[in-house]
């Protein structure tokens, strides 16, 4: 029976690669908010933004139904930043016929995790549309919105 692994991390802490080598090794769908909204608006969504991004999840909650139904896997690369999200996504799945579901949960420590930020921003230009450069203002964001996944929500931990 096909399942759905959520990866669950703070901005630059490796989600995408890990999703990537998941998917390498194991096979599987990856849907990715951040992808999808870089595509639909390369701009950026200004003020609508995080309507946009509520939007896009439910989309892609829809499209993996139809890709489980078709036998496979889906890797969703996600930041799943609240307890709450990470909590209705996983109702989501138990009330769709229970499918199965993982949390994989990257942690990363503040050091690593500032060398990571410079290093993606070092090779973006600020200015470029297609890619998520972290400034000032989306570190606060991450800051003031990420909780730690407790223990019983995680079922697999990645330190980075």
């Amino acid at each position: 029976m096909a399942k759905v692994i959520m990866t669950c991390g703070k901005i630059c802490c490796g989600k995408s690669t890990y999703a990537a080598r998941l998917r390498e090794k194991n096979g599987g769908v990856i849907l990715s908010i951040d992808d999808l909204m870089l595509i639909l608006f390369p701009e950026g969504a200004g003020e609508m933004h995080d309507e946009y991004v509520r939007r896009t999840e439910r989309y892609l909650l829809n499209l993996s139904l139809e890709i489980l139904r078709g036998g496979s896997d889906v890797i969703l690369d996600w930041g799943l930043w609240t307890r709450e999200q990470r909590e209705r996504i996983r109702a989501f799945y138990r009330d769709h016929d229970g499918i199965a579901n993982e949390m994989h949960y990257l942690r990363i420590g503040e050091e690593e995790w500032q060398r990571r930020i410079r290093g993606r921003n070092g090779q973006q230009d600020p200015q470029d549309p297609t890619a998520y450069y972290v400034d000032e203002g989306l570190l606060r964001k991450v800051e003031t919105l990420f909780q730690e996944p407790d223990e019983a929500e995680i079922d697999v931990l990645v330190e980075g």
